[in-house]
């Protein structure tokens, strides 16, 4: 992984996703009857156009975090697509790399690096 660009605390990264699948669930009971699918749903469209667009979801706002690219610019829309759909995959999230990146963002050159 580039030296400049580095990696998140795990500990924060797992709060933001804790944040982000709360707030699916959320949209989930109020609209859909908490059906599973709606929560992945939810959070499927939320990581795509937050993070395709600005490049943190609101669970990595509130901590400070955000998505780059290893050269430092933001993951655009089909890098953010392409994580999204790895991550709703559930596995290559929880596996890491040697460098400490999950294997969704490995895949996609992409990092969770602080932004503040």
């Amino acid at each position: 992984m580039a030296d400049s660009i580095p990696l998140a605390p795990l500990g924060r990264r797992i709060i933001a996703l804790i944040i982000d699948w709360g707030l699916s669930m959320a949209i989930s009971a109020g609209f859909f009857q908490f059906n599973e699918f709606a929560t992945l749903g939810a959070f499927a469209l939320m990581q795509f156009v937050l993070v395709g667009t600005m490049g943190s979801s609101i669970g990595h706002l509130a901590l400070g975090l955000g998505v780059r690219q290893l050269n430092g610019q933001l993951p655009g829309p089909l890098k953010a697509l392409g994580r999204n759909v790895l991550l709703c995959l559930v596995i290559p999230g929880i596996f890491t790399v040697p460098d400490g990146r999950s294997y969704h963002d490995a895949l996609m050159k992409t990092t969770i690096t602080r932004i503040r």
